[in-house]
């Protein structure tokens, strides 16, 4: 398979060696200073630029017959817009917040306890997240993630960083410290008990493991797909 890396930074390095220890060939890499290539040389392009470019690299895509499967955050504002697009050019789509085959499990662990926890009202749900000092956006995408999920099933009308009133929407605590690269806990807690659930990410390899897994999955595929789909959730 031949495999274009859209953003070159720790996570696409990490996705580099991992792709070519399982046989791919990287055959386009570009980066912040990339002024020219031809996507069309891959066979699927994995996206993990950053928010004010990653929606011109999927429309790229789409428009020249290439699947991408795209880890960056902040730029969801436009994702109707790129699902739209995928459609109309018969392309090949995933977008995740987090491709990490355990987080996504942590992610349906998520839903189900939201879901046993729906008619608990005395139960307020708090929500951390821990990562290093060069992630862009906060929350993580991967808590908001983690939030919609609990908006969805429960009292809770939204979420908030830090501020948030617990009875109206989910306080999200972001937390940046050195050489973190992922820590996500959602917390129940009540008078008499809490409930928590936690996931804690040891290195950079799972999460570009699950994307370089999705790529592989999404080759020869049309139409949007998730992480559920890849992994036959």
């Amino acid at each position: 398979m031949k495999i274009a890396l859209l953003g070159y930074g720790k996570m696409g390095q990490t996705i580099e060696k991992i792709a070519v220890s399982r046989g791919h060939e990287i055959v386009v890499i570009v980066d912040e200073n990339t002024k020219e290539y031809d996507i069309t040389l891959a066979d699927v392009a994995i996206d993990f630029s950053v928010p004010n470019v990653a929606v011109n690299n999927i429309s790229n895509c789409f428009n020249n017959g290439v699947p991408v499967v795209s880890g960056t955050t902040g730029w969801l504002s436009d994702y109707d817009n790129m699902v739209a697009l995928c459609n109309e050019k018969k392309g090949g789509f995933i977008y995740a917040s987090n491709y990490s085959l355990g987080v996504n499990i942590f992610f349906e662990l998520n839903d189900q306890l939201a879901k046993m926890m729906k008619n608990l009202s005395q139960y307020n749900v708090t929500m951390e997240e821990i990562h290093h000092k060069q992630k862009l956006d906060e929350p993580s995408g991967t808590a908001i993630t983690l939030a919609e999920s609990v908006i969805e099933h429960t009292k809770y009308k939204g979420w908030e960083v830090d501020k948030a009133t617990e009875e109206v929407n989910i306080p999200i605590k972001a937390i940046r410290s050195p050489e973190v690269p992922g820590t996500h806990t959602v917390d129940y807690t009540s008078e008499v008990d809490s409930i928590e659930i936690k996931h804690t990410a040891h290195n950079r390899q799972g999460f570009a493991l699950g994307a370089v897994i999705a790529a592989e999955w999404l080759v020869d595929k049309k139409g949007v797909f998730s992480m559920r789909d890849v992994l036959g959730l």
